[in-house]
């Protein structure tokens, strides 16, 4: 009987095990055949049914490597097959096991019908070193009478030749949420420039199961030869539903640095799994030769003539980008005189031509600080024309003018593009993105992502760091920012502006931010720019933009979540802040909190740091009595009291033996074992704080 007991212990225990753990990525089928699914062998269960493991998957991310699989469970037999009764463990080939957890979506999955399939998918982390080829999958069956209490039935390795790649040309069965979807690359279009590769990728759907699929939003990178990812915004990927027997394409684009080899590209479609914080693969697929572009007039230099002389004219962008419930269109032109005699500035204007079918009136802005174009010079201008954001087209002309008088126009040039290479420049983690303008050469790089928690929202925030290239001190330029989120929503941002001008050389740090709902999707998440305009201008001072140029994205990076364990040299960017020889005094109703502090400051950064508090928070043991003091931003730089009062805000510079003084008349109550407290330093911004740094201390000791 004890016996008996012990079993049901134990298998009560690998249930747990087994059920408890959970997210999703695949699902099971609702029919459809699949194509080039790779299987990578069978494991027997009886002599009519059997395990078949497939869909193996290795992901890159952050230090190690996350492994997604599918075993298809095959019940051929007349009785019910319960799962509850199986496991898959993941070992390497040197022997050492790796923990395997089950996909939620899968956990009620446990009875496999007779004459029926059931997939269920797996996920395990392993180190970065860890390849497909070093993978085992052992599959057994509970056994109480084995002294482990399991029976092998059976092992699969991965070959060195296994292959997830959907080849180029071919297509691929992904099942999205339950629903086979028959998917592939239709084609690949590429432009070049001296820094990047900018790349489109459109990706065909075609729904062949029986009911409707709302597409997830799932993440899209390109995958060089070298191993490198660069992520890819999917165009109209929010809310797309695909009806049955229905295709839709996908436009997929952004940018890889010209230094990666062009050759051997795939496209890799992820899932991120929030909850668990995860990214998992969907599928690889090699990427076909770029396809020839036709009237496509990007980066092509041509003339034209006017009463004045010759001129040169290019257009280096057409780009599409959100703002506010419409999309801008735009286009960049470069007006150059490469003649021997200097030239005026002609009365250019002009407009877009959606398919040859629908006008776009085009609003020219001209931001360039010239009055003439001397020989050899140039001067940018942009085109910017609007139209709701739920419109598509095929290709765009910008037609341009010369404006002879207040009733006559002179056609000039048209230039030609397609909307599928009508990409924003995307900027990769960590890289600087220079904007070159007459009189306003800056540089923009983002530092670093924070989100801060709230009760009913959270503040996501975003450190842009901007840097004045010019050779005399200038105002920075006024920007707008919005975060697009992976499946197309866009979040307005607000952006905390230094009022300071920046020297040459000099820095600023700005911080971009905007509230959003609890549960934000950060992982794969941009960044959009650009610099404001109102009427036709630069915004200046208070003035409200009604459009912005020169946008730019920048993909995010991934925000460092680690608290540290002691409060040295904490990062309030642009100030670090540590606290040290920290100590407590208390009798019935007073509790004293003495500590060193030293705050210091990158003084070559400016910033503004309104809505800014530094939040210093005591928690005893029992959480009986907890209290916070908060110090505000604005009075750290700020000169120290000469009324001979003892200072209570936290300022620039060392201090010995700041005192907190906490006032209760339940005091003592409330103190049961004074044994150890909790000092935390939070990080507050809009009202919403991160914690940065936590230490448990002994009560009436002294820390170092």
């Amino acid at each position: 009987m004890k016996r008996t007991y012990n079993r049901l212990t134990v298998l009560l225990l690998v249930c747990a095990l087994i059920f408890g753990n959970a997210v999703t990525v695949l699902a099971d089928g609702d029919g459809g055949a699949e194509e080039g699914v790779p299987t990578l062998g069978k494991v027997n269960i009886t002599d009519n049914s059997f395990f078949e493991l497939k869909d193996v998957y290795m992901l890159p991310d952050q230090g190690s490597k996350n492994v997604a699989f599918t075993v298809t469970i095959h019940n051929n037999d007349s009785t019910d097959l319960m799962f509850i009764d199986y496991w898959v463990h993941l070992l390497t080939k040197s022997g050492n096991q790796i923990s395997v957890k089950i996909l939620p979506e899968f956990k009620d999955k446990n009875r496999i019908t007779p004459k029926s399939t059931q997939d269920i998918g797996f996920y395990a982390t392993v180190n970065e070193k860890t390849e497909l080829s070093d993978l085992v999958f052992r599959f057994i069956k509970w056994d109480f009478s084995q002294p482990n209490f399991e029976r092998n039935l059976g092992e699969i390795s991965v070959s060195d030749s296994y292959s997830v790649v959907t080849p180029a040309g071919g297509s691929r069965i992904v099942k999205m949420t339950g629903i086979p979807m028959k998917t592939s690359i239709k084609k690949l279009l590429t432009s070049k420039n001296e820094k990047n590769y900018n790349a489109t990728v459109v990706f065909v759907m075609q729904n062949v199961g029986t009911k409707s699929i709302a597409v997830p939003a799932y993440q899209f990178a390109i995958r060089t030869s070298e191993g490198y990812m660069y992520p890819l915004e999917a165009k109209n990927l929010k809310d797309l539903t695909i009806d049955p027997q229905v295709d839709k394409e996908l436009e997929l684009s952004g940018s890889l640095p010209v230094s990666v080899s062009p050759d051997g590209w795939q496209l890799v479609i992820i899932q991120n799994i929030a909850d668990l914080k995860l990214n998992l693969s969907v599928a690889y697929y090699e990427l076909p030769a770029v396809t020839e572009t036709e009237g496509v007039d990007v980066g092509k230099d041509y003339t034209f003539t006017t009463k004045k002389g010759l001129y040169h004219a290019k257009v280096t962008a057409f780009n599409r980008m959100p703002w506010e419930d419409q999309d801008m269109l735009t286009a960049n032109l470069v007006l150059s005189n490469q003649g021997v005699d200097a030239l005026p500035i002609p009365d250019l204007t002009g407009y877009f031509f959606l398919d040859e079918a629908v006008k776009i009136e085009a609003k020219l802005i001209r931001t360039d600080n010239i009055i003439g174009l001397p020989v050899g010079s140039s001067i940018n201008f942009q085109f910017i024309g609007k139209l709701p954001y739920t419109y598509n087209f095929s290709k765009v002309k910008l037609v341009l003018q010369e404006k002879e008088s207040d009733t006559k126009t002179n056609d000039l040039l048209e230039f030609v593009n397609s909307s599928e290479m009508m990409n924003i420049p995307y900027n990769n983690v960590g890289e600087k993105f220079t904007v070159q303008h007459v009189g306003r050469n800056a540089s923009y790089k983002v530092r670093n992502v924070h989100t801060f928690l709230g009760d009913a929202n959270d503040t996501f925030m975003v450190q842009l760091e901007v840097e004045n290239l010019e050779k005399r001190s200038v105002n920075g330029t006024k920007l707008v920012a919005q975060f697009k989120t992976p499946d197309g929503t866009v979040y307005p941002a607000t952006i905390n502006e230094v009022k300071k001008k920046i020297n040459p050389g000099g820095k600023a740090l700005l911080f971009l931010w905007a509230n959003v709902p609890k549960g934000f999707p950060a992982t794969g998440l941009h960044l959009l720019i650009g610099e404001a305009i109102t009427e036709g201008k630069l915004t200046e001072g208070d003035g409200k933009p009604d459009g912005y140029i020169n946008g730019s994205a920048y993909w995010l990076p991934e925000e460092d979540l680690t608290v540290q364990k002691t409060l040295d040299k904490l990062v309030l960017a642009p100030y670090t802040f540590t606290i040290n020889h920290i100590s407590t005094w208390l009798n019935s109703r007073e509790l004293r909190l003495t500590f060193n502090y030293e705050l210091t400051r990158d003084l070559l950064l400016e910033t503004n740091t309104e809505g800014r508090k530094l939040i210093i928070t005591f928690e005893d043991e029992k959480g009986a009595k907890t209290f916070s003091r908060e110090f505000d931003f604005k009075d750290f730089d700020a000169s120290e009291p000469n009324d001979g009062t003892k200072d209570t805000k936290i300022r620039l510079g060392k201090v010995e033996k700041f005192e907190i003084k906490e006032t209760d008349e339940e005091l003592i109550y409330k103190l049961e074992t004074l044994k150890t407290y909790r000092l935390s330093v939070y990080d507050s911004f809009q009202g919403q704080k991160k914690l940065i740094g936590t230490q448990e201390i002994a009560w009436f000791s002294i820390t170092d």
